[in-house]
């Protein structure tokens, strides 16, 4: 029951508003193009024979998400014989969101379901919703409940053990035009690579050394979270929590192996500053375990790997059941920028999302043909129907990552 009643009723908007529309429109091909400086996402268009497209942002590369589309698999439904994955969408009604969703989800032959290349598809298809209807995302998910969405950037570019570049990057913080006012820092030169070894005290000290010069920098209304990449055993997650405790952070990223287990539940034990965890996380069962036990503050899931628009509403209405708050995490496109917006403006219990927006991001402005706005750390909701997100096409076609055709 517990599992039940979060998802009952979470996608009602959609079915009411949708009930005009279907099966008017029908889903003629889908496409996945790859941009550069995305950090390996793939763009995913959904082409209808109405000549409504929807855009998504799937967490695989291009030849990744195009062969994951292709891949053999075995027709649901009771129809015999080998079919791809796009065969399941091809022809029919976009609106059956739901319905596509669990199709695709539950594939187990030949391959098992791809969640990220999902989640691009999910995204793509809320937006074509949201173009059919006339409405922006954000209603049809059962918002707004917020009409812009808090962000924080990152804190590269700055060598956190030289107190002149901390300096430096105070000052190019107050000239941004966002008005950011949360970054994100990691990277002090520890090991960082997979297996990394059980840090020493030198190396703690030296952590400890990076966040206070930071810290000291910085006015003290610019807060600070502090990033690792799951690479830490439990006694070296226990003792870059401590020597960051300093500093207050308003979270600490990533400090042991993305999945769940009870190393998490001990870390949680022996410190004091909130944990965040999830952006290689995959649906409800990924973070239910860390939302059952308490091992995290602060859930962090990414639309682009978690499940989509469908997926990670359902993760954020079991985690209010634990009055547990979620955010984002987004290294991706606008697309995935402006999903993260729609998706913050519809649930309760939202937190704030990362951005590539800022001094080192501001490459993707050039995506959107309309300007997103973006003030006071605050990226203001589109309101026009889908994503409301006017894409620039000239910029994917001179941004293609290299073997890449326009949408070919």
């Amino acid at each position: 029951m517990a599992l039940t009643l979060p998802v009952a009723g979470l996608f009602s908007r959609l079915r009411t508003f949708a009930a005009a529309h279907t099966n008017r429109v029908k889903i003629t091909d889908i496409k996945v193009m790859q941009i550069q400086k995305i950090a390996g996402n793939s763009l995913i268009k959904i082409e209808t024979d109405s000549g409504l497209a929807g855009f998504g942002e799937a967490g695989v590369s291009g030849p990744m998400g195009r062969a994951r589309i292709e891949a053999p698999i075995p027709l649901p439904g009771g129809v015999e014989g080998i079919g791809r994955m796009r065969d399941l969408l091809i022809g029919k009604d976009p609106l059956a969101i739901e319905v596509h969703f669990q199709n695709m989800t539950s594939l187990m032959h030949y391959y098992m379901a791809n969640i990220p290349t999902v989640s691009g598809i999910d995204i793509a298809l809320w937006d074509l919703a949201g173009k059919i209807t006339g409405l922006p995302v954000y209603t049809l998910l059962g918002g707004p409940f917020r009409d812009s969405i808090r962000m924080y950037s990152h804190g590269d570019g700055v060598d956190m053990m030289d107190k002149g570049s901390c300096r430096a990057f105070a000052d190019r913080v107050k000239a941004m035009p966002e008005g950011f006012n949360a970054f994100k820092f990691g990277g002090l030169g520890v090991p960082s690579a997979r297996f990394a070894p059980t840090l020493d005290q030198s190396q703690i000290r030296y952590i400890a050394q990076g966040y206070s010069n930071i810290r000291e920098a910085l006015p003290d209304n610019i807060e600070i979270a502090c990033h690792c990449h799951d690479e830490f055993d439990e006694p070296s997650a226990v003792a870059v929590a401590k020597a960051v405790e300093p500093v207050n952070p308003i979270f600490i990223e990533d400090l042991l192996f993305p999945t769940f287990s009870q190393a998490w539940m001990s870390v949680r034990r022996q410190v004091r500053v909130p944990l965040l965890t999830g952006e290689k996380l995959e649906l409800l069962d990924g973070f239910k375990p860390f939302i059952d036990n308490e091992a995290v503050d602060i859930i962090h899931p990414d639309l682009s790997f978690a499940g989509g628009f469908t997926g990670v509403k359902k993760i954020a209405a079991y985690a209010y059941l634990a009055r547990m708050p979620v955010a984002l995490h987004n290294v991706g496109s606008l697309i995935l920028t402006c999903a993260n917006a729609h998706f913050g403006a519809s649930i309760q219990n939202f937190y704030r999302s990362e951005s590539q927006l800022g001094e080192h991001g501001n490459y993707i402005y050039g995506m959107a043909a309309t300007p997103l706005e973006v003030r006071d750390s605050h990226l203001k909701v589109p309101t026009g129907p889908g994503l409301g997100l006017d894409i620039n096409s000239d910029f994917l076609k001179q941004n293609l990552s290299e073997g890449e055709v326009y949408w070919g």
